[in-house]
């Protein structure tokens, strides 16, 4: 399963993107990183990982649905757990510009410039923290 999931990441971000870059960041492995996907008869089908900040923030990244899936609502499924296991904690992301509604339907509003990353245009994002009780 390991090995799909790069898969579909490398085929994603740095083969369809064309973006060189190492994929392999080392934060995969970290003890507090999760890693959420969706698979239908042991294929992938949708994957992202949630990062632990240091200032407490979990961090979305490395959303990606496999090509023939797009537009099936499987990043929507994605983010709705990513963001029940992030619970009350803010949320934090890097979004490619063309994908700013879509992370500003799930809370995400813009927190700085846009800027290009390997070439294409992305755009800080955060989703505040929810005062506990």
């Amino acid at each position: 399963m390991l090995y799909d999931l790069l898969k579909l990441r490398v085929d994603t971000f740095v083969v369809e993107q064309e973006c060189a870059y190492p994929e392999l960041d080392g934060r995969d492995v970290e003890p507090a990183t999760r890693h959420l996907w969706l698979e239908r008869d042991g294929t992938v089908l949708a994957y992202l990982r949630i990062l632990a900040e240091p200032d407490g923030a979990a961090r979305i990244g490395r959303v990606v649905v496999a090509p023939a899936e797009r537009g099936g609502g499987h990043a929507g499924r994605l983010m709705n757990e990513a963001l029940a296991l992030a619970g009350d904690r803010p949320c934090v992301l890097e979004a490619q510009a063309h994908l700013a509604a879509f992370y500003a339907r799930y809370g995400f509003t813009v927190t700085g410039p846009e800027y290009l990353e390997d070439g294409i245009p992305h755009l800080p994002m955060r989703r505040p923290g929810r005062p506990t009780a």
